[in-house]
């Protein structure tokens, strides 16, 4: 065998030998490369879901979703002041926040009714939930029979949208639920994948350009001022048109057929606001937001933490404001990825939970979230869940939950530690569970 060139050999060797480093060097680079990729995948996610949102991106957010408003209004009757009855304006539009003199004083302040709308916004790790509410001084009619039973000073109406975090500044706005009196009405865009839960949804939320932003539609009935999506309410004849203003600016209407004013959103949860109102008995019967008033009727309007639809089951009253995920998991199916775990909720901390129980398979059927803990049957009802009843869970990442047969924590079990959507031969089946981290 013919002897290699020792030069040959060498430069062979390191041929290799620098190819070998050189490969290594490259798969190093790739693995660098895809842990920089999961990293930052990781990083966006985390600022998607659990991130809280600023104060300053928090108005922004609120006025990037406020409603065009049709307020429909009435001058004629007794009570109607012209059409300044139906005119949106601050709580405190007479310079206090007294809720016994707003009817009285309406004439006196009859012409410096500036547009004003309160929002708040409570955010999950899945969603951002915005109530805005509308307020004006008198509830009225233009009935005489009915000015003992129907009318009362002070009148808030509102309602509630519901935007998915989909990663860009403002998300998606899928649906929406109003306040018609005592009886909400549910919406849903055009497109959202939410259908009819536990309420029936009621129609489609409209959308118009606004400044070069699709907003949703929103209108109020003159007198009684009820709220639903346009045009389902609708300026009949005379009626103003309100939209949101960018700069802060709250204008009054020049006359009852102003087609643009612009509203001012006021934050519920500012120094002095609404929320801290809610122990001033000038303006609130208790902390609980019921409206004093001694027009005609003794109180009559809430504060969005206690609208309520008395035939809501499930939901309690305040929840449209106090635990909006829950609202929003019960009266609709098809909200895909729902989380019931709140980042941000100044109405309450304690609401919402890692664990969601349903009714039904497919996570359909009431839906109760439970924080973690153990719950017998008897805590189970407190909740509202009935026994043998629970057909699907929805878990927060790193929890699991284990259901039990029998109350008291007895008889056969089962661990379920992602979401699953039929409980199969445990379907029906479960009378106490237990909650903990993984």
């Amino acid at each position: 065998m013919k002897k290699k060139n020792r030069k040959e050999v060498i430069s062979k060797v390191f041929g290799k030998v620098f190819v070998m480093m050189a490969l290594a060097m490259t798969f190093s680079c790739q693995d660098t490369t895809l842990e920089e990729e999961k990293t930052t995948t990781n990083v966006v996610e985390k600022k998607f879901f659990f991130n809280k949102i600023s104060a300053s991106a928090s108005s922004d957010l609120a006025r990037r979703w406020a409603p065009i408003h049709y307020k429909d209004v009435d001058a004629t009757g007794t009570y109607s002041e012209g059409g300044k009855s139906d005119y949106l304006t601050a709580i405190n539009y007479d310079n206090d926040w007294n809720a016994e003199n707003n009817w009285n004083n309406l004439p006196a302040f009859a012409n410096s009714l500036s547009a004003h709308c309160y929002y708040s916004v409570v955010e999950s790790k899945t969603h951002w939930f915005i109530t805005y509410a509308f307020f004006s001084p008198r509830d009225w009619t233009d009935i005489a029979l009915l000015y003992q039973l129907d009318q009362h000073e002070n009148d808030l109406e509102g309602v509630l949208m519901i935007v998915e975090k989909d990663g860009s500044a403002y998300g998606s706005l899928k649906g929406a639920v109003t306040t018609n009196h005592s009886d909400f009405f549910s919406y849903a865009t055009a497109g959202s994948s939410f259908v009819t839960g536990l309420e029936s949804i009621d129609g489609t939320l409209q959308m118009k350009d606004f400044n070069g932003e699709m907003h949703p539609v929103t209108a109020q009935e003159a007198k009684g001022h009820g709220l639903k999506a346009w045009p389902q309410h609708d300026i009949n004849g005379d009626g103003i048109i309100y939209y949101p203003s960018a700069s802060g600016v709250a204008q009054i209407p020049a006359d009852n057929y102003d087609n643009y004013v612009e509203y001012k959103l006021v934050n519920i949860f500012e120094a002095g606001g609404l929320w801290d109102q809610r122990f001033n008995t000038d303006l609130f019967f208790n902390a609980g937001g019921g409206f004093k008033g001694n027009d005609f009727k003794s109180g009559g309007a809430n504060a969005p933490w206690a609208w309520n639809d008395g035939n809501d089951g499930i939901v309690q009253g305040g929840e449209l404001a106090t635990d909006p995920a829950k609202l929003a998991d019960n009266y609709f199916d098809g909200v895909g990825n729902f989380s019931r775990t709140y980042i941000n909720n100044n109405y309450n901390a304690a609401a919402g939970g890692v664990v969601t129980v349903f009714q039904n398979c497919n996570y359909t059927g009431y839906a109760v979230a439970l924080p973690v803990g153990n719950y017998t049957l008897a805590q189970l009802k407190s909740y509202g869940v009935v026994n043998d009843d629970l057909s699907s869970v929805r878990l927060e990442s790193g929890y699991k939950i284990t259901l039990y047969q029998n109350d008291n924590f007895g008889g056969e079990t089962i661990i379920i530690t992602g979401n699953n959507s039929c409980l199969g031969t445990f379907n029906d089946k479960a009378s106490s569970v237990k909650i903990s981290v993984l």
